[in-house]
């Protein structure tokens, strides 16, 4: 179907619902793991790998949707990826013990691994350079928005065991209505127009860019003149990761690293053991804290969504990075300072300012960047690689944050005192290394590359004559 029958909201919208699904699988297991710990009487190893054997899906979807989606396209891909998290959900709402459920959730990280590198690419190839932060930060949005309402299906559903069926498989089964309304959405979506260049399609890539661009000021002709000026480009396939783009694939490894190591998971996972563990509070009310910095991290969010487009992606990477070092570096000085009752109430504060400063920033823009980084014939490649690494950086938090509050017997300034380390580290990473893409075209982005490889390489070859 084409983009004419389409509105602009609604493209956007299903497009960046794989960042719903994302979080919303990233966020339910957090309140249904130890009711499914109890109803299959696992070990606490076994109840981590269930947790964490999402990650490992997510690795591998990343990794193998890139090469595949600048081959078959960004489409085909979503509508197998929606495939994938109704087959996911299904299967976990529906597992009769410890290894079906693994198999279930593996196929659930395929899901949400292939979501977090076809979306960023996607919406970033459907957006006009002006709105690009907005419209790209829908992922981000939708992220949290999914978190946020795992939540909520966790409490709606807790102790409430429906039709003979225990509360937690509802709370899993509840993702299978967005994974509808992704496959629904993915079905009808129009292909990315870049894409369609790069494959030859011309016509399809006008009435495509013709409809999106029917509201806004930019020339959708002198757009597709430059996308297909930059598709006639001499190709040098994948190797092109490692010559002319390799400083896109270096940025984009490190900034979705850094994305994880500042410790965002270890809140989104674990902020109710923190309070338990480390402040003695009941459950009820340490759940009820996971819910509030939920709705914190999708407030910001939302802000985030409005100012993206008014600010250069360095500054607000650089405020963000400030903001994270300084409120969790403070939580960590308290934490060892003061007694344990007098610190709860400051740590609740710094952790939802450490929250603002995330949401804002980071959390955002490293999604939309490694979408934009990337040249047109290894654009799904490259964001591939930045996600798995997003995911890599994922699991390293997830699995040692217990452990490291253990080390500091229960006292949360230790991991937080490692995730200001890293935030220190963001600030000059992105002082020297991250590159302003704010306001310029994917094609102005890929040439800009293009020339400054070109001048390295002959600068390198004057210093050898």
């Amino acid at each position: 179907m084409r983009a004419r029958h389409l509105s602009t909201f609604f493209i956007f919208f299903f497009g960046a619902l794989g960042g719903l699904l994302f979080g919303f699988d990233t966020g339910i297991i957090s309140g249904a793991s130890p009711l499914i710990e109890s109803n299959f009487n696992l070990g606490t190893e076994q109840t981590g790998f269930i947790v964490s054997s999402v990650l490992i899906g997510s690795s591998v979807g990343a990794l193998s949707i890139g090469s595949l989606s600048d081959k078959f396209g960004r489409k085909r891909l979503l509508v197998l990826a929606s495939i994938l998290f109704l087959i996911g959900s299904g299967l976990s709402m529906f597992a009769q013990g410890f290894l079906s459920m693994i198999i279930a959730r593996i196929i659930l990280g395929f899901a949400v691994g292939s979501a977090s590198a076809l979306t960023p690419a996607y919406l970033a190839e459907l957006a006009d350079a002006p709105h690009r932060g907005s419209l790209g930060t829908m992922f981000q949005l939708m992220i949290t928005l999914g978190i946020l309402l795992a939540y909520v299906s966790n409490l709606g559903f807790l102790h409430h065991n429906l039709l003979g069926l225990r509360d937690w498989r509802w709370m899993l089964g509840s993702a299978l209505i967005p994974a509808l309304m992704l496959f629904i959405g993915s079905m009808i979506l129009p292909e990315s127009p870049r894409y369609l260049v790069e494959k030859g399609n011309i016509d399809e890539a006008r009435d495509v860019l013709h409809e999106l661009r029917a509201k806004t000021d930019e020339d959708p002709d002198k757009e597709l003149a430059d996308i297909q000026m930059v598709a006639n480009q001499p190709k040098g396939g994948l190797k092109e990761l490692f010559t002319f783009a390799r400083p896109a694939v270096i940025v984009a490894i490190l900034l979705m690293l850094l994305q994880q190591l500042v410790g965002i998971n270890s809140v989104i996972y674990f902020l109710p053991q923190v309070f338990i563990k480390g402040f003695g509070f009941p459950e009820s009310n340490a759940i009820w804290i996971s819910v509030g910095i939920g709705i914190v991290n999708f407030l910001c969010t939302i802000l985030a969504y409005n100012i993206m487009d008014r600010f250069n992606r360095k500054t607000i990477l650089l405020f963000g990075s400030i903001v994270m070092a300084l409120s969790i570096g403070i939580l960590s000085v308290l934490n060892f300072t003061l007694k344990v009752q007098d610190a709860a109430v400051p740590t609740m504060i710094l952790i939802g300012v450490y929250i603002f400063g995330f949401a804002v920033s980071w959390g955002p823009i490293c999604w939309l960047m490694i979408g934009e980084i990337f040249p047109l014939n290894v654009r799904g490649v490259g964001t591939s690689i930045g996600s798995a690494a997003n995911w890599i950086g994922n699991f390293i938090v997830s699995q040692f944050f217990l452990e490291l509050l253990h080390v500091f017997n229960n006292n949360v300034g230790g991991p937080f005192a490692v995730f200001t380390f890293f935030a220190i580290v963001s600030i000059f990473f992105v002082i020297y290394m991250v590159p302003e893409t704010r306001g310029k075209t994917l094609e102005q982005i890929e040439m800009d590359m293009r020339k400054n490889a070109a001048l390295k390489a002959a600068a390198k070859a004057e210093g050898q004559k």
